[in-house]
């Protein structure tokens, strides 16, 4: 995953420079669509990078997880772009990409996927992390992100961050276990 969203991260900073396409508040009247949120406008809309990292993650968990019947091959990868294309046009919805934005950054997103596999198959650049001595540092990180996730929360109130924090949690917890029962 982690060498995935890297790829990904690159992509997508290298093509929005590259085409540097206007977002539709820059060139659209802006009462005639509803923009949800902050007016995004500038000149990056084209990849959407939520739907870049959406179809990144998506990608691994694809095939991290495939079921082996074909029939539920199908059923796995049909629910799996369905999810990700959902994302992705929620960003058409709120007015801050075109849909050519979302179908690009899908494609760069499961090309940044595919490499990220390729790549930590082929190198084995993240072993290190199965080693007990880093273990804390992984710990420290993880309640760094808790309490900047607790402060968006107290500043902002929006309910995905619980959820975030949640999964925080979970992974501390995980980790500690792993840390203390090894």
């Amino acid at each position: 995953m982690l060498s995935a969203l890297l790829v990904s991260a690159v992509l997508c900073k290298f093509f929005k420079e590259l085409f540097s396409i206007p977002r539709p508040a820059e060139i659209l009247n802006k009462d005639s669509f509803i923009i949800v949120g902050r007016t995004l406008d500038g000149f990056s809309s084209l990849p959407s990078g939520h739907t870049v990292t959406v179809f990144t993650i998506l990608t691994v968990i694809l095939f991290a997880f495939m079921p082996k019947k074909i029939i539920y091959k199908g059923i796995w990868i049909f629910l799996l772009l369905g999810f990700g294309y959902l994302i992705g046009l929620s960003r058409v919805a709120v007015g801050a990409h075109f849909p050519f934005d979302v179908l690009i950054g899908s494609v760069i997103g499961y090309c940044s996927g595919v490499l990220g596999i390729l790549i930590t198959r082929r190198y084995k650049i993240w072993n290190w992390f199965c080693f007990k001595k880093f273990t804390p540092l992984f710990i420290i990180a993880i309640i760094a992100c808790c309490v900047s996730v607790s402060i968006k929360i107290y500043n902002e109130k929006i309910i995905v961050f619980y959820l975030v924090l949640i999964s925080l949690f979970v992974a501390l917890y995980k980790f500690i276990y792993v840390y203390v029962k090894k």
